[in-house]
């Protein structure tokens, strides 16, 4: 449960004693009370919010986020990948060149995740 007072801002989170509560509105009148459910935590690779999402992006999106995360730029990628220029890089972000399972080897090397990110 957690109870905020807008004036002046008092926001207490837990288990609110009733003697609490009663103070509160008898000081400051207008108290708002938040009960909040306890969610359920899944494993995010089993929502199908995931699945749904996994279905859209394509390999080079992957890659992209991968290098983007690692703070990569396509240059430095290219580099890492055996000396690639930047455009073949982009190339196989934007899906104009395929990304070849050699190649998906060499990615997830460099970023250490399973291969079929990047098939």
């Amino acid at each position: 449960m957690q109870v905020v007072v807008k004036t002046p801002r008092i926001r207490v989170e837990g288990e609110v004693p009733p003697e609490l509560l009663h103070y509160l509105r008898e000081h400051y009148g207008e108290v708002e009370i938040i009960e909040e459910e306890e969610d359920e935590l899944i494993e995010v690779r089993e929502s199908a919010w995931y699945r749904d999402l996994r279905e859209t992006i394509t390999p080079g999106e992957n890659m992209r986020a991968y290098r983007e995360l690692h703070g990569l730029s396509q240059q430095e990628l290219g580099e890492r990948l055996g000396g690639l220029p930047k455009q073949h890089v982009s190339n196989m972000e934007t899906g104009q060149r395929a990304i070849s399972k050699t190649m998906a080897k060499r990615l997830a090397e460099v970023f250490d995740v399973s291969v079929g990110k990047f098939i």
